[in-house]
């Protein structure tokens, strides 16, 4: 009766929702991303490759393993040492005849939690003030977008994974009244009240997609078929009959991986056209759950203050625009400062990406992972494919930022790098078409290895840019302090911490029957340039809310200011040619480049070919 009784509420609370979604007044809408996101200092961690802080909970053949694998766990499998060359199998996956790639897959590291918390003067340190984390939810899989459970951290990131396993057996996935915390539940909440102690803000990934083949929704429906009460969850096509030996059962795996089941889109209007947003919705019954999910973290136990501050939302365009809908007006009525980021990449592969307009706005996103910001930047700094002299920049990003509503441009999530394309350094050494054959396992030429020296002083200049732009800068964790790495997976290193001896790495864009090594480790010139912008951007507001005005774009010559409504100016100009050039400024007076402390005076000034400045008048 109890359960019945909490499925009624919680149906009419869904239908006064979506009531209250589609009659929301004009003076509970806001027209612009909340005020912090405008000012922070992003720092994406992938948990499994960030740290390992504690070795006994690394993850088990048990907790890695999946009916769907392309080959399972092999018998004598055991994590990879932190620090062994990414480029040599393991013992156990020699032995299996698959590829480096494919065994990839099966790595684990052993990151976790503590790891995390052994970081957190770190982080301080250099100066972070917004964490987004990749899937911390229960999943086999080392990227977790395969969620076991979505409503637990991974049991393998906390201090008790046995433990954890057997909490959360003893509960029902269609009673919320039963969800317990589990401890590596309640070491996240430890985490982020600490962060938040520290002025950090957390934000974390979620796919309201598709789940995994071990989600317990999925695993009733295989073996309940039509009898199952979560067969309206996913994208069935076929199902098994049982009359027959056959296995009919077939469903829709996104992009075709059988690993992730579906869930299945409801009323969709028109056509449904890659790279373009869609009408309709999401199942009533995954909905809902996705809503209990969702306030568990917003409100920990209906406590606001102990939730975390919004959520990174993965292939958001392949979910109906009327469920973004819903989700927003149901995030912020539990907290309307929350931050709600989409994932939208391609209208069509690898040339054009999706117009953001659609998603941010009051009604969807508060912002996108903005990569349409990033390959122009590319053009013009790393002189990459399709290269862009300062007007061709100046005049792509112009028509980029005017594809968003102005409010929203200055919480956009600035991205360089993510888990999901090469790391900037790897990214400037190459500079074929972005994303495009961007690994050494697509393109035996990929400068897989250190880059060379002009590839750092490239990096910095774009770096300038990024700290004075317009928008909120991004960092990918280990960007800072000099990884390399192409497309995935190998942007998925763990990380080269100071304190750690690493083998050296295979290079693997050379001639056949030779061998070349790069020492790795802890770049001290990288991540002391990083706290410098860091400290840069924090200290001066303007370049958080200040207008760009472009005052000169010509060849290898781009400079603009940052003026805010309180007066402030700065000026960043970049010189990306081999000769000094003159720039004029458009203030008078005594100044100073922030990134060097060299003071000037005047109505122009003398700017090096390959170098950057950041320039702040005395008044």
């Amino acid at each position: 009766m109890k359960r019945i009784l909490y499925a009624v509420f919680t149906g009419f609370l869904m239908l006064a929702l979506m009531i209250s979604c589609k009659t929301k007044s004009p003076d509970a809408m806001t027209d612009s991303p909340p005020e912090w996101s405008k000012n922070v200092i992003w720092y994406q961690i992938f948990v499994e490759r960030f740290n390992n802080g504690d070795l006994s909970n690394d993850p088990t053949i048990q907790t890695i393993s999946t009916p769907t694998a392309s080959f399972p766990v092999p018998q004598d499998w055991s994590v990879t040492p932190w620090t062994s060359d990414w480029y040599t199998q393991e013992p156990w996956a020699a032995k299996t005849g698959h590829g480096l790639r494919e065994t990839m897959q099966h790595r684990r590291y052993g990151g976790d939690l503590q790891g995390i918390f052994d970081k957190l003067d770190y982080l301080t340190d250099l100066g972070i003030t917004a964490i987004y984390f990749n899937p911390l939810n229960d999943a086999p899989s080392l990227h977790k977008y395969d969620a076991r459970h979505y409503h637990h951290i991974d049991v393998n990131f906390g201090p008790d994974p046995e433990g954890d396993m057997q909490i959360i057996a003893s509960e029902d996935l269609s009673d919320p009244e039963t969800w317990k915390w589990t401890s590596a539940d309640k070491m996240f909440l430890r985490l982020v009240e600490e962060l938040h102690s520290r002025g950090i803000r957390v934000i974390v990934d979620f796919s309201w997609n598709h789940t995994g083949v071990l989600f317990p929704a999925w695993k009733d429906l295989i073996e309940n078929q039509q009898n199952s009460q979560y067969k309206d969850w996913y994208e069935v096509i076929t199902w098994d009959d049982l009359k027959t030996p056959e296995n009919e059962f077939q469903y829709k795996g996104w992009l075709n991986i059988m690993s992730l089941p579906e869930l299945r889109k409801t009323n969709v209007v028109g056509e449904r056209k890659h790279g373009f947003p869609f009408e309709g919705n999401i199942d009533d019954g995954a909905k809902k759950h996705i809503f209990e999910v969702t306030k568990r973290w917003l409100a920990p136990d209906g406590d606001v203050g102990k939730g975390i501050d919004g959520f990174r939302l993965d292939v958001a365009e392949q979910i109906p625009m009327g469920f973004w809908r819903d989700y927003n007006a149901y995030v912020k009525s539990i907290n309307p400062e929350a931050y709600l980021v989409g994932e939208i990449w391609w209208e069509k592969w690898p040339d054009d990406f999706m117009n953001p307009a659609p998603y941010t706005n009051d009604s969807v996103f508060d912002a996108v992972m903005f990569y349409q910001a990033y390959r122009p930047a590319r053009g013009f700094f790393a002189e990459g494919y399709p290269k862009f002299d300062a007007a061709g920049f100046a005049a792509e990003i112009t028509k980029e930022w005017n594809n968003v509503a102005e409010p929203y441009r200055y919480g956009m999530m600035n991205v360089s790098a993510t888990h999901d394309s090469p790391r900037l350094l790897s990214c400037f050494a190459n500079k074929g078409k972005y994303k495009f054959r961007a690994s050494p396992h697509e393109d035996t030429a990929y400068i897989s290895g250190r880059p060379d020296e002009e590839t750092y002083q490239r990096v910095k200049m774009y770096l300038a840019h990024q700290f004075t732009s317009i928008g909120s800068p991004h960092i990918w964790n280990g960007d800072e302090f000099g990884m390399w790495g192409g497309d995935d997976p190998d942007e998925r290193k763990p990380l080269w911490w100071d304190n750690l001896k690493f083998d050296d790495e295979t290079r693997t864009n050379i001639k056949p029957g030779k061998k070349q090594f790069d020492k790795v480790g802890f770049n001290h010139d990288l991540f002391n340039y990083y706290k410098k912008l860091i400290s840069i951007r924090k200290q001066n507001p303007v370049l958080s809310d200040g207008n760009l005005t472009f005052t000169s774009s010509d060849g290898n010559i781009l400079s603009y200011t940052r003026e805010n409504k309180a007066g402030h100016i700065m000026l960043a100009a970049f010189n990306t040619g081999t000769s000094e050039t003159t720039i004029n400024l458009p203030f008078e007076g005594n100044f100073t480049d922030l990134l060097t402390g060299n003071t000037g005076k005047g109505k122009s000034f003398i700017l090096a070919p390959m170098t950057a400045v950041i320039l702040k008048p005395e008044n």
